[in-house]
């Protein structure tokens, strides 16, 4: 690695260090929205309110986490009586999660409290900027996910 390339990395870091802190996602117990939920949980209802019912391997890999982990994570939405495991199709071996009532409604609420976040953010944003930070954000998550950007034909990296 290049100078160059360890004196940016270093601020890409600290960037993404402050906007962690900033959004509050180094609260595990607690979302961005400041909801009482750990992150994970409400990510988990999220997609379940989406597109559930969901197996949990297919939950698992949505959320980008081991197995392990979302078998706890299972455990505890189940403890909340946010989600229940049921079996379709009649193969007993696959079980399915979907959200109870109460899991409905609390997704419900998480929905209202990221939108009105995510708006709020949003107007902090000046507007002139708001798509350039949408596009960046976006190179970011490819870059994250091991995708390389290109260039597209301006000379600006597009993933």
């Amino acid at each position: 690695m290049l100078d160059g390339d360890l004196d940016q990395a270093l601020v890409l870091q600290g960037r993404i260090t402050a906007f962690v802190r900033a959004f509050g996602l180094h609260q595990p117990d607690h979302t961005p929205c400041g909801t009482p939920v750990p992150v994970s949980e409400a990510h988990a209802v999220g997609e379940l309110d989406r597109d559930g019912p969901l197996t949990q391997t297919a939950l698992g890999e949505r959320l980008r986490l081991e197995k392990s982990t979302v078998s706890r994570l299972v455990s505890q939405l189940t403890a909340r009586g946010w989600v229940r495991r049921v079996s379709r199709g009649g193969d007993g071996r696959v079980a399915w999660l979907e959200l109870t009532p109460d899991g409905r409604r609390a997704a419900g609420k998480l929905a209202v409290a990221r939108a009105a976040r995510f708006a709020d953010l949003l107007r902090n944003i000046p507007a002139g900027q708001r798509s350039a930070v949408i596009e960046a954000l976006t190179t970011l998550v490819d870059a994250a996910s091991g995708q390389p950007a290109t260039a597209d034909a301006s000379g600006v990296g597009r993933a």
